[in-house]
């Protein structure tokens, strides 16, 4: 089993690496509970995998550099004779929130960028998915919680793609940019209740749209621009997001988790089906948070691997998952200025997400 992480920290030392390693920190407590979801796996027999997904400057939100790790670390452990891995190993893909996004990334890329991986692949179970970041800004924004993954995903796309935000930024913006600069998200949660991206930035980039730059990262990010998996998906979405602090309904969005928009997701299922992969399982959770949805998705994520790798037939939702969301690329608005507006992506990252993402 390939266990992706949701440790989601802008410093590298917070890494299930880290916590294996025996650290012990504020940023590394997501990835020291973990065993609680890793024990079930090793007791069920599974070796297991568990790949630092942001890489080693911990590029947080950016999903194509994700996945590209995740690959490395299974040719990693199948090339490494002491793991007992090899070539002819089967993996399946688990993760949830952070590790979610590793977790489809890593689907989405592997056909392309590792064949040979791909062919190991029985399937990947994911829930509270990150699908077109541009629409989870404008859900959680002036949230009472979540709305600290705004700067935290500035942040970690902006070091991934080589951008430069900080001449878009108000002063309060650039405070707590450098406030959260190794921060993890356990930093970010609550600490600043209510703000909102307008409150991050100048007046004149109220509209995140009017940063071109912005714009080009985040469309480079949405899975809805991304290849359809080749291996078959169980992906489980909480939708009631008011218990964590999240009350928004914005046009076109919707409602989520409280984090996590769940019409994106249903979108990205449909998706999957109308484009070739018949073998999607959607569940939503209408009664559950994002936090909430976590413990009841695990278990049933678990028993949908485990008959994969039995070899038994995989289910599927297609044709009875609900309309979603559009998932076309956000488009620029008119920039008050034409400041630095080129997105290169980084060496491991561009020539491999331009491989699969039109």
């Amino acid at each position: 089993m390939s266990y992706q992480s949701f440790y989601d920290s802008l410093s590298p030392e917070d890494g299930p690496s880290r916590a294996i390693a025996g650290n012990v920190s504020l940023g590394g407590a997501i990835a020291n509970a973990e065993p609680l979801i890793l024990a079930p796996l090793l007791l069920k027999g599974y070796d297991v995998v568990i790949p630092d997904t942001e890489g080693q400057n911990a590029d947080f939100a950016a999903g194509p550099e994700y996945g590209t790790n995740t690959l490395d670390s299974i040719r990693a452990a199948v090339r490494t004779e002491e793991t007992g891995l090899h070539a002819g190993t089967k993996f399946g893909l688990f993760g949830y929130s952070g590790g979610a996004v590793a977790t489809n990334w890593t689907s989405v890329l592997a056909p392309a960028y590792a064949p040979e991986v791909n062919e190991q692949l029985v399937g990947f179970a994911e829930g509270g998915l990150l699908v077109a970041p541009a629409h989870n800004l404008r859900y959680v924004d002036g949230a009472l919680a979540w709305n600290g993954v705004i700067p935290m995903a500035l942040m970690g796309v902006s070091r991934s793609y080589g951008i430069d935000l900080t001449p878009y930024l108000s002063a309060k913006g650039l405070a707590v940019v450098k406030e959260l600069e190794h921060g993890s998200i356990l930093d970010a949660l609550g600490h600043h209740p209510g703000m909102t991206w307008k409150d991050m930035v100048k007046p004149e980039y109220k509209d995140p749209s009017s940063i071109p730059a912005f714009v080009a990262a985040v469309n480079k990010i949405n899975l809805g621009q991304a290849a359809t998996p080749t291996v078959p998906g169980f992906i489980g979405q909480g939708n009631a997001g008011w218990p964590e602090g999240t009350f928004n309904r914005p046009p076109g969005v919707g409602t989520g988790d409280g984090v996590m928009v769940a019409g994106d997701v249903r979108t990205l299922a449909r998706q999957y089906c109308a484009t070739g992969n018949s073998a999607i399982k959607y569940e939503q959770y209408d009664l559950l948070s994002h936090v909430g949805a976590m413990p009841y998705w695990a278990p049933r994520a678990m028993a949908w691997l485990d008959d994969r790798f039995a070899g038994r037939a995989a289910p599927t939702s297609c044709g009875t998952i609900p309309a979603g969301n559009s998932l076309e690329p956000e488009e620029p608005t008119a920039a008050p200025s034409p400041l630095r507006t080129a997105v290169p992506g980084p060496p491991q990252v561009t020539g491999r997400v331009e491989v699969t993402v039109s």
